[in-house]
């Protein structure tokens, strides 16, 4: 008979969420925080070979040393260093917040978002003091 008696339980929705309709939605601080530290981990995976090469022609000749000075003394390479440095502070820091995560703390919805709200805190203004340094401001 209980079948028979219309339930009065709200179901939960479905959404059938497509590419268009998604900008409809809007996401927590931590699903930001979430879908770019993705991000800046990809770019640091992406960039990894580049870096390596970069680090072993710094050490491999005096002359190999200058001439990625010299190379590096160009803006769109200071570009892509500071992306990569954004990339770095980024992923670490919000890497840091996971690993707080993952010890239940942090976990409710407030502080959570408090806490993706840090991470861009802290991560913009390290890449700032990067940039000024990379870009020769002090």
């Amino acid at each position: 008979m209980s079948a028979l008696v219309p339930s009065t339980k709200s179901r939960p929705k479905y959404r059938n969420i497509h590419v268009g309709e998604i900008l409809k939605y809007r996401l927590p601080p931590a699903g930001y925080v979430s879908i770019m530290h993705r991000i800046s981990g990809a770019l640091l995976f992406l960039l990894l070979p580049l870096l390596l090469w970069l680090f072993d022609l710094s050490l491999i000749s005096e002359g190999s040393f200058a001439r990625l000075r010299e190379v590096g003394g160009q803006w769109w390479v200071k570009l892509v260093l500071l992306v990569v440095i954004w990339a770095l502070m980024h992923h670490l820091i919000a890497g840091i917040r996971y690993l707080l995560l993952d010890l239940h703390i942090g976990i409710d919805k407030e502080r959570s978002n408090t806490t993706a709200y840090w991470v861009y805190y802290i991560s913009v203004p390290l890449t700032i003091v990067a940039a000024l340094r990379l870009f020769g401001a002090f």
